[in-house]
């Protein structure tokens, strides 16, 4: 038997790209010669993601500012104070706040697949934001002549057009990043918030047809970036059954991270649908060590006890990067890391 793994999405940008990041923002460099540093680095990224036998690959998001904000790129009507993210280790991400509509993705993520493919030589998943981590920007004060009903029903036209694009231009799968659900019941642990999201998130996927929905995913972790989470001290129990909920033939889910990963698979166990494909996270981006292809077979041995072999896939718990100053973790690491898993669920695969 063959059971499917895939990365989730974020690979850590050279020290060249960053670099020249930084000189864009300061004004010394121009968008053709940043954007040269990125096509450097995105051929490097798919050489080095094939090299690990992945049979399915990413761009590595080299091009995107952030997993969350590339949409919002060159859009005018922001300002910088909206909804603050803390993390653990007590830094914190802070999203724009929307200042006036009527509102329009400025960045669409087919960009980044079609530059994608034309270097790799395998298939590409490509990852997009969510309408509900979207949808954060509006201010808790109405705007002037743009309620938040008009923008509700903006963004869910953005967000279907981001995933139909991809899909359009040759995408294996589209992966809808859902990190917000977990820090949801942080902020309210009533699940309301979730519950809304869920909601919103839905009325993007059912502008697609059954069988499209096969190739659309949906990832959930407790954030990670600068070696850190937002939410990994709430319980999936409260998370899980509303996630699954989501019209989406595909869920990623972190779980190599997680205290207790039994607990988690008895609840993805009775709460999952037969037509839902559950990747299990084998392994983590944000531990410095190099999980063995022996430790990621256990992992996966381990789910297979709760999810019927042909519905398990892997993945990495998250990205490596997910915003583009990150460097936590190394490219070196993540390749490995990459590369262990691959071979680890091949290990499993045998054995099952």
């Amino acid at each position: 038997m063959t059971i499917p793994t895939e990365p989730i999405g974020s690979i850590p940008r050279p020290a060249y790209l960053i670099e020249g990041l930084g000189e864009h923002a300061a004004g010394r460099l121009d968008a053709d010669g940043l954007g040269e540093l990125q096509e450097k680095a995105l051929v490097d990224t798919i050489k080095r993601l094939e090299e690990t036998g992945s049979p399915v690959i990413t761009d590595g998001e080299q091009g995107k500012p952030s997993f969350a904000t590339y949409p919002l790129a060159g859009l005018t009507s922001l300002a910088p104070d909206g909804v603050v993210i803390p993390f653990a280790d007590g830094h914190t991400r802070q999203l724009p706040r929307l200042t006036a509509g009527p509102f329009k993705y400025q960045t669409y993520a087919d960009s980044y697949l079609r530059e994608a493919k034309k270097h790799a030589t395998k298939p590409v998943k490509q990852a997009v934001i969510a309408a509900s981590a979207i949808g954060l920007v509006y201010p808790g004060e109405e705007l002037s002549g743009y309620s938040k009903e008009q923008f509700i029903a903006d963004l869910v036209n953005e967000a279907e057009a981001d995933i139909r694009r991809s899909l359009d231009a040759g995408a294996d799968s589209v992966q809808i990043d859902f990190t917000e659900g977990r820090l949801s019941l942080k902020l309210d642990p009533s699940g309301g918030l979730l519950q809304s999201f869920v909601d919103l998130n839905n009325a993007v996927l059912d502008r697609f047809s059954e069988e499209e929905r096969k190739k659309i995913g949906v990832h959930t972790c407790p954030g990670g970036d600068q070696d850190s989470v937002h939410s990994l001290d709430v319980d999936y129990a409260g998370l899980l059954p509303a996630l699954f909920q989501l019209k989406a033939g595909n869920f990623y889910v972190q779980l190599a991270s997680e205290a207790d990963p039994a607990h988690a698979l008895k609840t993805i166990a009775a709460h999952s649908r037969p037509d839902q494909r559950i990747f299990v996270g084998v392994t983590d981006p944000i531990d410095p060590r190099v999980e063995t292809a022996e430790q990621v077979r256990d992992r996966v041995l381990q789910a297979a006890e709760y999810i019927p072999a042909e519905r398990l896939g892997t993945c990495d718990d998250c990205g490596f990067s997910p915003f583009a100053d990150d460097t936590s973790t190394s490219r070196d690491i993540a390749f490995a890391k990459i590369a262990a898993r691959v071979e680890g669920t091949h290990l499993a695969a045998e054995s099952l």
